[in-house]
């Protein structure tokens, strides 16, 4: 019975810890994607081209921007999680999220200022960018150390679950403010309230933060304050390109395809089908909502099924249907007018795509020690995905203006197949990870008793920063 209570004891205060942390990322990423998505509502306010497809590209092109400030924001606020702990980190990234959302709510136009409207524009997003490169690594870290042994794959896959939600919410705020308000009006000043929403969102969630629980070590913290001559410390640049490079370009590897993907199936699909395919932008609205929410339900389900199989097959899944079906799913969306026929084919893609948003913050994350991790975890995705991921609207915008979209399904089947070689090479299945040894064993039989979890984890992480000294 003891045993019991346990794992119940352990399974609430995980619940408790991850929706605290995962709001964050939820409203992070509404506060990001709603640039895409208003983007055809407020575009003719900062960049001046008479030509609808000129003036998406340069919007596209300011989106794109946001992503050169990633890695430096994953390098900055992964070196503040591993020293100073994950809640100090992710409660400042969802500040300055927070405040570049009520900028841009406020922001003149070029018809008031001229260029510094646009100019203002850009330096607002590269500090959400900087924000957003900093949540995703430092919430990846917390969500899979927050979460119980047995079930990492179902409790990590809610980083994706609120990442889609944020674009999901997106979307529904315009589909309302299409509904109740004349397109006049959204266009001429509308376009700011998802803006302004955000904000508020942000500060809700900066006092939800208070009270999440730490997840890193006091010993971790201590060893990051006190330096020894000619010691790496945690969260250092040193130590992850001294002991920890190899599994840096596996994440790399790891991210490339399925950032390539994400972004294909979830953000620019949108701008597709209202440009290529030519369906209305009201029904585009409509069918990228209902998508993104079946794909936001099926997280967890993916989640549980690699608790049972392990993450790599689910992996492989994504590679395998990703390189053989990429061409045929966009091709033919390329080709259709008919609104039902879009959504299955988008869903079609987004089951692909699912096997790999579910758990792969999870993957990165037993690739490095706590000492490391969100360094680590932020890095390497940040890197991918900031040539790889944010180029996606900019490339397909580009291919489109051209007339050769059909490069663009190259691009994306050549960039999963990249990342299948990475899967089907550098992973195992079912290995010891630095989490099975910091919190228990994710295949194992064993129950790690109530209280024993947190004196595990002490030892565990004075260990491997010690071994990092050494």
């Amino acid at each position: 019975m003891s045993t019991q209570l346990s794992e119940a004891a352990q399974t609430r205060r995980a619940v408790s810890n991850i929706l605290k942390g995962s709001s964050g990322n939820l409203v992070e990423w509404y506060d990001l994607y709603v640039y895409t998505v208003f983007a055809a509502y407020f575009q003719s306010h900062f960049f001046n081209s008479k030509d609808e497809l000129q003036a998406g590209l340069e919007a596209m092109a300011v989106f794109s921007t946001s992503f050169l400030m990633r890695p430096i924001g994953a390098w900055f606020f992964g070196r503040y999680a591993d020293r100073k702990g994950r809640k100090a980190a992710l409660t400042l990234s969802v500040t300055l999220m927070s405040a570049g959302s009520f900028a841009i709510a406020i922001l003149p136009t070029t018809q008031q200022i001229g260029v510094w409207a646009l100019v203002l524009l850009i330096l607002v997003r590269l500090v959400q960018g900087f924000s957003v490169g900093g949540e995703y690594g430092t919430s990846a870290t917390y969500m899979s150390e927050a979460a119980t042994s047995k079930r990492r794959g179902f409790f990590s896959s809610f980083q994706y679950v609120t990442l889609i939600g944020g674009q999901m919410l997106a979307l529904l705020v315009l589909v309302i403010l299409q509904n109740v308000m004349p397109q006049g009006d959204l266009t001429e000043w509308g376009w700011r309230i998802p803006f302004a929403i955000g904000g508020v969102a942000a500060l809700v969630v900066l006092w939800l933060r208070r009270s999440m629980e730490e997840t890193v070590s006091a010993e971790q913290v201590e060893a990051a304050k006190a330096p020894a001559a000619g010691e790496a410390q945690p969260g250092t640049m040193k130590l992850l390109f001294t002991g920890y490079w190899k599994p840096l370009l596996i994440c790399i590897g790891v991210t490339l395809g399925g950032t390539v993907a994400f972004y294909t199936y979830t953000n620019f699909i949108l701008k597709f089908m209202n440009d290529t395919s030519g369906i209305a932008k009201t029904d585009t609205s409509v069918i990228n909502f209902w998508a993104l929410f079946i794909f936001m339900l099926l997280q967890p389900v993916y989640g549980i099924i690699s608790d049972k199989v392990g993450r790599k097959p689910l992996l492989l899944w994504f590679g395998i249907t990703g390189v053989l079906f990429t061409w045929p799913l966009l091709s033919t969306l390329a080709g259709t007018k008919d609104p039902l026929t879009a959504f299955l084919l988008m869903m079609g893609g987004l089951l692909i795509v699912g096997g790999y948003t579910s758990i792969n913050a999870l993957v990165k994350a037993e690739l490095f020690p706590a000492s490391i991790r969100a360094l680590g975890v932020g890095l390497g995705y940040a890197i991918a995905n900031s040539l790889f991921g944010g180029t996606v609207p900019l490339l397909g915008a580009a291919f489109q203006k051209a007339e050769r979209v059909d490069l663009f399904f190259t691009y994306v089947t050549v960039a999963i197949a990249i990342s299948l070689l990475v899967y089907v090479f550098a992973l195992k299945n079912k290995k010891a990870t630095h989490l099975d040894r910091e919190q228990g064993d994710a295949w194992s039989a064993a129950v790690v008793p109530d209280g024993g979890t947190d004196a595990g984890r002490r030892d565990d992480d004075k260990d491997l920063v010690d071994a990092s000294r050494r």
